[in-house]
């Protein structure tokens, strides 16, 4: 049986997929999208999102994925379920491999997001999304407004994380395995020189305390060095170890860093190397992160992809 061949593939189902689809399906191009595990990405995660423009009251991060999953489906957007393994770009169209099937699609639009790197310690996954325990200041820091808080890590992300929860917290305690900052110099001088700031040094993770109450209510430590565990009276632990691209499967068509992020062709947020091939999101962006930015990006892959497919016989 011969597989089926889709003028737009999309395979991701966060901001960036379903941005995309939602442009190509207004362009009539009737995308098709690929939900894998997680449908609607990271913020069905989120109990509440405050930053993304046009809800002045917040917005249930499960909605807006669902408002915008059905208005790209109200334009004529499909979805299949199913997890992508490969992309084979040798001859075009090109085709998406899956666990059971293969796809041939004229244009792929590749917006699968990245995974945070979590501790894994008891209570983290409990009370991680609305709980008490996020990997993410810009998106949650104001819900703890003069409110005691703990960043584990110990690189740049995990600085400028403290660094902006100094904005709401009263106090943000900065918890890493060695006695200095992996940050840059600058990033750790700020960050170790701030009031706010109280670095605790040679420390890891045990333990997130509050899971029989529903919300956080402390991070249990130990000294790595005295091997004495203490807790820190917190009401939110913000894990800043890192994030992992979900690009795996499609190292073999797409450049990517060395972290594992998409690398765009030059000139470009969302261009590949290989023509017909789009990447939008976090799978892309180290940098920002963030569900718009993510958004603009699916906007841009479509609105190229369309540009693309009217040239090439789309």
């Amino acid at each position: 049986m011969s597989a089926q061949v889709e003028n737009v593939v999309i395979v991701g189902t966060g901001c960036a997929g379903l941005t995309a689809a939602i442009y190509t399906a207004r362009a009539n191009l009737q995308p098709l999208v690929i939900e894998g595990s997680l449908p609607g990405g990271q913020l069905t995660t989120t109990s509440e999102v405050e930053n993304f423009p046009g809800f002045p009251e917040g917005v249930d991060g499960f909605m807006l994925m669902q408002n915008l999953r059905k208005q790209a489906e109200k334009f004529g957007t499909r979805y299949e379920s199913g997890t992508v393994v490969a992309l084979d770009t040798s001859a075009w169209p090109h085709t998406l491999q899956l666990a059971d099937r293969a796809i041939k699609a004229k244009v792929v639009i590749i917006a699968t997001g990245a995974s945070p790197r979590m501790t894994g310690i008891p209570g983290e996954k409990e009370l991680y999304g609305g709980k008490g325990v996020t990997t993410c200041a810009t998106c949650d820091g104001a819900f703890y407004r003069n409110m005691e808080v703990a960043v584990i890590g110990g690189g740049d992300s995990a600085a400028e994380e403290a660094l902006f929860l100094t904005r709401f917290a009263s106090k943000v305690y900065l918890v890493h395995r060695r006695d200095a900052l992996r940050a840059s110099k600058i990033m750790a001088d700020r960050a170790t020189s701030h009031p706010k700031i109280t670095p605790v040094w040679d420390s890891v993770p045990v333990a997130v305390e509050g899971v029989e109450a529903g919300a956080v209510s402390g991070l249990k430590i130990r000294n790595v060095k005295t091997n004495a565990e203490s807790v820190l009276p917190v009401k939110g632990i913000f894990v800043a170890i890192g994030h992992v691209p979900n690009t795996a499967p499609f190292k073999d068509a797409v450049d990517t860093d060395e972290q594992g992020y998409f690398v765009p062709a030059a000139g470009s947020q969302v261009k590949t190397k290989t023509p017909g091939v789009y990447v939008a999101g976090d799978c892309a962006d180290h940098v920002f992160r963030q569900a718009i930015t993510a958004a603009g990006m699916g906007c841009q892959a479509a609105i190229e992809a369309e540009r693309w497919l009217a040239e090439h016989g789309g």
